[in-house]
């Protein structure tokens, strides 16, 4: 391990995903680096992470798959180091991963796996990892940065600020970066939840109570953004990979369009059905295309009770619309207590996309999730972090 000094080239605060692969390939360039963090030990949030086996990229991960308010920030860093290129670092490891739904990239063991990887990258970089350090201050000086720490003052030339954003409070999350942002007279985009769990108003909460744990197949779509992916039914609301993605789109007050049963043509089928079988019900239509438990609690809501016979073609098309339109007002999310993201953040408009430096301090930078680029669900997000931690690592 590096000796200890309070003189570094490079200090980053944050040993996440992102400062740890930036403080690797700093590291590497000569650079004499030390990461800092208030946590007892790097890489909380990457052990949690996919149920602990962390969804470490995406395959076909692209520009399109992230959201900010200037989108075009994320192109440069995200097309320079690609899943790819993190994919062949994790197999330089050794380690052994699978993909789960397509373009996601699991460990097959263990989250543990890909910190290792980056503490170990730290290791052969020469980079020096502090943990339970907490910042209390920043200044700038003549030569670059001094950091004030709860082990005394750090001197740097180049400072990295990777400290995440505000979800999961538990494994440590705080604000810090958006009040060092704002120190600099930097302007920092209003944060909320992404990635998160709905909640829902008393009466259709009761409603779908029976059905905690049931999960089906849905489009779900909020701002004109869909996502077809599965739809799981908690105690507290409505949640799953369909209800995380179109979250990063909803905000207070919006509606959310449900399609119960993407893979049919829900009118032609009941038109189809009222004549081949016209004692049929729609018990029995909807216990065939979702899981039994939700087919009939969704049929009891609606009180669709009378054989098909006795449905005229208008009440036809409003079933289908109903099938195919489901329409709730979310009571809110769970907010960042869940939530795997923080939307919003730094104002990338004041960085540069090559270097995710700030362009009127071009020692000072800013990288992962503290800056206003939010993945879609589905190891995007890392992604994101490994390609703006080499940019930042690149030049710091």
């Amino acid at each position: 391990m590096a000796v200890s000094t309070s003189q570094y080239d490079v200090i980053i605060i944050g040993a996440g995903a992102a400062g740890l692969m930036c403080a690797a390939t700093a590291g590497y360039r000569g650079r004499k680096v030390l990461v800092i963090d208030h946590a007892n030990r790097p890489g909380k949030k990457i052990l949690m992470s996919g149920g602990g086996r962390c969804n470490f990229t995406n395959l076909n991960s692209t520009p399109a798959n992230f959201l900010s308010d200037n989108p075009h920030y994320c192109i440069s860093a995200l097309k320079r180091y690609t899943p790819q290129d993190f994919v062949e670092l994790v197999d330089r490891h050794g380690v052994e991963y699978e993909e789960k739904a397509p373009g996601q990239l699991f460990c097959k063991d263990s989250a543990k796996d890909i910190l290792n990887v980056l503490l170990t990258e730290c290791e052969w970089a020469g980079a020096e990892i502090r943990m339970n350090t907490a910042v209390s201050g920043v200044q700038a000086s003549d030569s670059g940065y001094t950091v004030k720490t709860s082990a005394g003052s750090l001197k740097c030339e180049s400072l990295v600020v990777a400290t995440g954003g505000l979800s999961i409070p538990t494994m440590g999350a705080t604000g810090f970066g958006y009040e060092l942002a704002k120190q600099f007279g930097l302007t920092v985009l209003p944060t909320r939840a992404g990635l998160v769990p709905f909640t829902l108003h008393p009466e259709l909460k009761q409603q779908l109570a029976p059905l905690a744990g049931v999960s089906c197949p849905v489009d779900a779509s909020c701002h004109k953004q869909h996502f077809r992916e599965p739809m799981l039914v908690t105690h507290r609301g409505l949640s799953g990979p369909a209800m995380l993605q179109v979250s990063s789109y909803w905000q207070p007050g919006d509606e959310l369009h449900i399609n119960l049963l993407p893979a049919q043509t829900v009118q032609d089928d009941l038109f189809a059905l009222r004549k081949q079988k016209p004692q049929s019900t729609m018990a029995q239509y909807l216990n065939q295309h979702l899981p039994k438990r939700f087919a009939q609690a969704f049929n009891e809501l609606q009180g669709w009770s009378r054989p098909l016979q006795e449905y005229r073609n208008q009440d036809i098309e409003r079933i289908a619309d109903t099938l195919g339109n489901w329409t709730i007002k979310p009571a809110g999310t769970e907010g960042y207590r869940t939530a795997e993201v923080t939307l919003g953040g730094l104002d990338t408009r004041q960085l540069s996309s090559k270097t995710m430096a700030v362009l009127e301090q071009p020692n000072l930078f800013f990288i992962g999730e503290v800056v206003d680029v939010t993945g879609h669900l589905g190891g995007h997000n890392f992604q994101w972090a490994w390609a703006s931690g080499v940019a930042a690592g690149n030049e710091a």
